[in-house]
């Protein structure tokens, strides 16, 4: 085969791609690489959804439990990973499956965008967002002066993507559009097969909140506690621990610390949780390669055999 053959399935936070991803691995004699940013840390399983214990056993699993919290983990970490793990799977001759929702590392596996260096600078990143948070229009001026087509492309109001742009510019020396299209030269190793999950939104929503709930009910709580413990109330500048300040943690800390009540803290969690399901949808239906799949209208059974007869599609036309 000139390329190796990839099935890849993203989605929104608790449409069901865990359990799809694991129906079609027996399918298809498949391997799962996690694309998520958060489930690569140690520690961190009921807020991250990490795949059982039990699930982990059912199928093999990679880029799970990789680092521990205080360890510094980037992009192109993660894809330096997810190729020696697809590569090691096809040798095998199982089926590499990535899943996730972490848009930014799918993109970079699939297409070729990583940033020349591996090394994180948690320490730059918070002073971008606190910069970003007192004077956003100043701080996408700055972007503007290094990488103008990027600034004209987001609004200085957010500072998400404007703070990343300006990271990649003050780690690389170049522009993040300027890579972006070195990327889009670089033909990449892949025959993907894309698959995106939806749901209709209300049905998303309400699973979205069942999770939450479902999280506080398997010991959420106890499991930031014990992180805050461990690795947050001992560390020299807590504000590197970055791990704790994702989705699913920073919101606990906040009642653990008193800053909300608990009941306010777990509201906010679901509210945040919407809010980012919204916004892995609009990262990637901007990608006109995904086939997409409402499990709100086809049943779980439909999909399962559409996409093996895909994938059967695709392996034969490689050979």
């Amino acid at each position: 085969m000139t390329k190796i053959p990839l099935l890849v399935i993203v989605g929104p936070t608790a449409v069901g791609k865990t359990a799809l991803s694991l129906k079609l691995a027996e399918e298809l004699k498949g391997e799962i690489i996690s694309a998520d940013s958060m489930q690569i840390y140690q520690g961190m399983d009921i807020g991250t959804a990490k795949p059982s214990p039990a699930e982990q056993a059912r199928i093999p699993h990679h880029l799970i439990d990789v680092v521990p919290p205080t360890e510094a983990f980037n992009v192109q970490d993660w894809v330096m990973l997810a190729e020696e793990a697809i590569q090691d799977i096809t040798l095998r001759g199982n089926t590499p499956i990535v899943s996730g929702g972490t848009g930014l590392y799918v993109n970079a596996l699939i297409d070729g965008f990583l940033f020349p260096d591996t090394s994180a600078d948690p320490e730059l990143r918070r002073q971008l967002e606190q910069r970003g948070r007192e004077n956003p229009s100043a701080l996408h001026k700055e972007l503007a002066d290094v990488d103008p087509e990027t600034a004209q492309r987001l609004h200085p109001n957010d500072i998400r993507r404007v703070v990343r742009a300006l990271e990649v510019y003050y780690r690389t020396g170049e522009p993040i559009s300027t890579l972006q299209k070195k990327a889009s030269t670089t033909e990449r190793p892949y025959e993907l097969l894309y698959i995106g999950l939806t749901r209709d939104r209300a049905e998303l929503y309400e699973r979205i909140n069942l999770r939450v709930d479902q999280m506080i009910d398997e010991g959420l709580i106890e499991e930031v506690r014990t992180l805050v413990e461990r690795f947050l109330e001992s560390a020299d500048d807590p504000a590197k621990l970055t791990a704790l300040q994702a989705l699913g943690y920073k919101e606990i800390i906040w009642g653990l610390t008193g800053e909300k009540t608990m009941a306010e803290a777990v509201e906010l969690l679901k509210r945040d949780t919407r809010r980012y399901a919204k916004r892995q949808l609009s990262w990637f239906k901007r990608d006109e390669r995904i086939r997409w799949f409402n499990l709100s209208h086809t049943a779980e059974y439909d999909v399962i055999k559409t996409v093996t007869s895909l994938w059967q599609e695709l392996f034969e036309g490689l050979r």
